[in-house]
């Protein structure tokens, strides 16, 4: 498929007869000797002055088909290729782990019946939830007194999925800070230009050290549309740090308009993941490309190779002419002889004749 990137510069091609309808021709003045026997002084010399010099037929064929060519090329002619059509998701989450040193309890029951470190259970299943996420951006981090970024907003999922793994136990602190995880979450948000955010936020403790309440972030959160799904793991009876603040993490949730959950082991919080996807349906979309290939050069090159042919005819047809107008040597020499004698034998009549 060829079309024009610039099909305005058509609108040049009547220039030309413009220019030469509306401006006047070129007039220059020159200094002359007039000859009132110039034509018979050209007679008798036997040469063929041009009055002036005409365009060629070709040249007045030419002319217009460069012209035309140098505004086609004007108007940027491409080749475009078959579209490249790809999708991509458009949602961006964002896992936010608590790591403080309440994650160190070994009270989650996995499939074979035995107790696992809270860690290393939301390890293995967020690795498998990270692994479906194939063509998603994901972002995570780690909250325990402080909240850090352990890795941006990215498509890389493997590289996501080993700092994970390299996540440990009270790496940001032993204490809660629930608020500032969800704060740093919100900025994270901000480089993102889709309109599907989710957070996925999971702690199991009361929040204890936060500089913004959790509540005044969900609201934050709320307003910028952004999603928050929240899961508690831990004894809600207990107390201090390691009692799991179920009323605030689903009040965070309502507000959000997202989902509260409670994990009380771990094939519970693998189905609270695989619950994910139904109550936010990962979005795709689709995006198009057509590579764009220009022909400007055809017919420019098209346009010097007239203008170069023209030239070249013309410069002989010019020699020809002067050729065919130029009177042999022989002839205009004894033309030139007989001049003479007719002169001379004039002025010795002249001068017999006087007395």
């Amino acid at each position: 498929m060829i079309e024009l990137a610039t099909p305005w510069a058509l609108a040049l091609l009547p220039l030309p007869l413009l220019a030469y309808w509306l401006l006047p021709a070129h007039r220059q003045r020159l200094a002359a000797l007039r000859l009132p026997f110039f034509q018979r002084l050209v007679e008798a010399a036997g040469v063929s002055v041009p009055r002036g010099r005409q365009r060629s037929p070709l040249a007045r064929l030419t002319q217009p088909l460069v012209w035309g060519l140098i505004v086609l090329a004007l108007a940027r002619p491409e080749k475009l290729s078959e579209p490249i059509v790809w999708q991509s998701a458009a949602r961006d989450l964002i896992l936010a782990v608590d790591i403080s040193g309440s994650m160190d309890e070994s009270d989650l029951i996995d499939a074979e019946g035995e107790p696992r470190q809270r860690l290393a259970a939301v390890k293995e299943v967020i690795a498998d939830f990270v692994a479906d996420r194939e063509g998603e951006r994901l972002a995570l981090i780690v909250f325990g007194s402080r909240a850090y970024v352990q890795a941006p907003l990215t498509e890389d999922l493997k590289t996501l999925t080993t700092l994970l793994d390299q996540t440990e136990v009270g790496m940001a602190g032993p204490h809660t800070a629930l608020g500032d995880a969800m704060g740093l979450a919100i900025r994270q948000f901000e480089a993102s230009d889709v309109e599907q955010r989710l957070l996925i936020l999971l702690s199991d403790g009361a929040d204890t050290g936060s500089r913004m309440s959790p509540i005044n972030a969900a609201s934050i959160a709320a307003e910028r549309d952004v999603r928050v799904i929240t899961i508690a793991m831990g004894d809600p009876q207990g107390s201090g740090e390691n009692r799991v603040d179920s009323e605030t993490l689903e009040a965070i949730a309502e507000t959000t308009d997202g989902a509260f959950f409670t994990a009380t082991d771990q094939q519970a919080l693998a189905a609270i993941y695989a619950r994910i996807d139904e109550l936010a349906p990962r979005e795709v979309a689709t995006h198009s490309y057509r590579e764009h290939r220009s022909l400007s050069h055809w017919p420019l090159a098209l346009a010097a190779v007239l203008v170069l042919l023209t030239l070249v005819l013309d410069r002989r047809q010019l020699a020809r002419s002067r050729t065919a107008g130029a009177p042999p040597g022989g002839k205009a020499d004894a033309r030139t002889d007989a001049t003479e004698k007719r002169s001379t034998s004039r002025g010795d009549n002249a001068q017999e004749g006087t007395p």
